[in-house]
C-alpha cells in the first residue's frame, strides 16, 4: 500500500499519471520515484541518505510489492545463495553467549535513529515483531512467535551434534535473514551491522539455551 502510494505520487509529480502516449518504462518510473523519495529526506545525525540505496535484493523485493507479483524463482534463489555466503560464523566457533544479556538486547529498540549517538549500543528490537516469552502482554506479530523456539525444535543441548543444523540455521537467519527468504521483512542484524558478533551470541542463547525463559 505504502509503496504503491509513493509510486503514484511520484508519477503525479512528474505529470505522468493519466497521460496517454507515454513511452516511459517501469524502470524509468522506478528511477523517478526514487528521485522524489530522496528529495523528501535529509541527513540527520547518524541517519544518512545511504539508507535509501537499494541493492539487487531490496530493489527486486520492492518492485515485487509494487507490482503484486512474486520475485522470479531464479532471482530469489540467487539472492538467498548470496545472503548465505555472506554469513560470518563465530570467530571462536562458539554460538551461544548469555541469555540474560540476549533478553536485554531483544527487548531494546535503541540505536540507529537520527537522535542516537554513534556509540549508542543497538538493540535487536525483536519484540517489535515477535512474541519472546509467555509473560509478555504486548508484542508484534509481523514475525512468528519465538516462545519455545529451542524446545519445539528439540534442542536440549545446543552444543550437541544433534543440534548443529538448528544452531547454524538460527545464526545464519539472524546474521543475514535473506539466506532463507529472499524478501523477508526481518532485518539482517549481522550483515547490516545492527548487532555485533557478541550480541548475536547473546540472542542465540536467549533462543536456544534450555534455561532461557523462551524455552520454559
Amino acid at each position: 500500500m505504502k509503496a504503491t502510494w509513493i509510486t503514484t505520487a511520484a508519477l503525479a509529480a512528474f505529470g505522468l499519471v493519466g497521460c496517454g502516449g507515454t513511452t516511459k518504462t517501469a524502470a524509468d518510473y522506478d528511477k523517478m520515484t526514487m528521485e522524489v523519495v530522496k528529495k523528501s529526506f535529509v541527513e540527520r545525525g547518524i541517519a544518512k541518505l545511504d539508507r535509501l540505496e537499494q541493492d539487487e535484493a531490496r530493489l527486486a523485493c520492492w518492485q515485487s510489492e509494487v507490482s503484486g507479483k512474486p520475485v522470479d524463482d531464479k532471482l530469489a534463489k540467487k539472492i538467498e545463495e548470496a545472503a548465505l555466503k555472506s554469513v560470518k560464523w563465530p570467530s571462536d566457533g562458539k554460538f551461544l553467549g548469555d541469555w540474560k544479556e540476549g533478553e536485554k538486547i531483544a527487548q531494546s529498540g535503541r540505536g540507529l535513529t537520527w537522535s542516537d549517538k554513534p556509540d549508542t549500543p543497538n538493540g535487536g528490537n525483536c519484540y517489535n515483531c515477535h512474541q519472546i516469552t509467555k509473560e509478555e502482554i504486548s508484542y508484534g506479530t509481523l514475525g512468528p512467535s519465538l516462545y519455545n523456539y529451542g524446545k519445539l525444535r528439540g534442542v536440549t543441548n545446543p552444543n550437541s551434534p544433534e543440534a548443529k543444523a538448528i544452531v547454524e540455521y538460527t545464526w545464519a537467519k539472524i546474521w543475514n535473514s535473506r539466506a532463507y527468504n529472499a524478501c523477508t521483512k526481518m532485518p539482517s542484524a549481522g550483515h547490516k551491522g545492527i548487532l555485533n558478533e557478541q550480541q548475536i551470541k547473546h540472542v542465540m542463547a536467549l533462543l536456544l539455551d534450555p534455561n532461557s525463559p523462551v524455552n520454559k
